[in-house]
């Protein structure tokens, strides 16, 4: 018998480094290889899979992630809950950096990516509430448990990159009512719904994006620099929120499929 694992978290490798008696196990999928390969420890009397958005090395830009083969390696191992944190971008000016958004709303702006697996056969998915609402409970609950301010609720706008947004258009995406920006929730979320899977994430603002205010424009130094003065912030969130995830699904997330013929078995 293979590894097996209950949920999952996709995010950056310093999330889970500190890990005590994790395995890996390289994967292939019809979709290719995942970003790299998966970490599986326990925590809580639940095997858990960790896997670097990016690749450990960072290999991956967010146009390129291999998102079909993450998302279809997780539920390979048995995962069906997905915890996701990412790095945005504020939107507001009170949402500056160190500030934690658990969203309930996405709004594409990418192009090109593939975005489905279903190229063939009239398969169309529920995306009108893009995030699982118990795994969003979940963690604004393990986030006031560790005395981390977590904005309930908001609209994450994800964009092509791997360029940052003009100050016009971070202007645009805070007037339709964009939250915070991104620029892989997309197509991940989706992915996910399409595996009826539960999908939940919760963001990081690591500055404020180009059109909130004059000043500097956004950095990719500035962005990591934020991001790792956080992650030991963050990972304690996501800990707890992985032990307290409830063991038997009762959202609507698992049965999005139902009635709906696939052209393909789902692993």
């Amino acid at each position: 018998m293979g590894p097996t694992a209950e949920l999952a978290v996709i995010g950056g490798s310093g999330l889970y480094a500190l890990l005590d008696g994790a395995t890996e196990h390289a994967l292939e999928t019809p979709y290719g290889a995942p970003s790299d390969a998966i970490t599986i420890a326990e925590l809580g009397g639940r095997q858990v899979a960790f896997l670097p958005r990016h690749g450990r090395d960072h290999r991956y830009p967010p146009h390129l992630i291999p998102y079909r083969a993450n998302l279809w390696a997780l539920r390979s191992l048995g995962a069906r809950q997905i915890l996701a944190p990412c790095a945005v971008g504020g939107l507001r000016p009170e949402l500056g950096p160190g500030t934690f958004v658990v969203p309930d709303q996405l709004i594409d702006r990418t192009s090109g990516r593939t975005q489905t697996y279903y190229d063939r056969g009239a398969v169309h998915v529920s995306f009108a509430d893009p995030y699982c609402p118990v795994g969003r409970r979940t963690l604004v609950t393990a986030a006031a448990g560790r005395n981390v301010a977590a904005v309930d609720g908001g609209t994450v706008v994800v964009v092509e990159g791997p360029r940052f947004s003009t100050r016009a258009e971070s202007r645009w995406f805070a007037s339709i009512g964009g939250t915070v920006v991104n620029m892989t929730g997309h197509p991940e979320a989706v992915l996910a719904r399409e595996l009826a899977l539960c999908y939940t994430s919760i963001a990081l603002v690591t500055d404020l994006d180009a059109g909130v205010e004059s000043g500097e424009s956004v950095t990719q130094e500035e962005v990591f620099r934020v991001f790792g003065e956080n992650t030991e912030r963050l990972r304690g969130v996501l800990l707890d929120a992985v032990t307290a995830l409830p063991a038997e699904r009762d959202c609507p997330c698992g049965q999005v499929l139902d009635g709906i013929k696939l052209p393909f078995p789902l692993p």
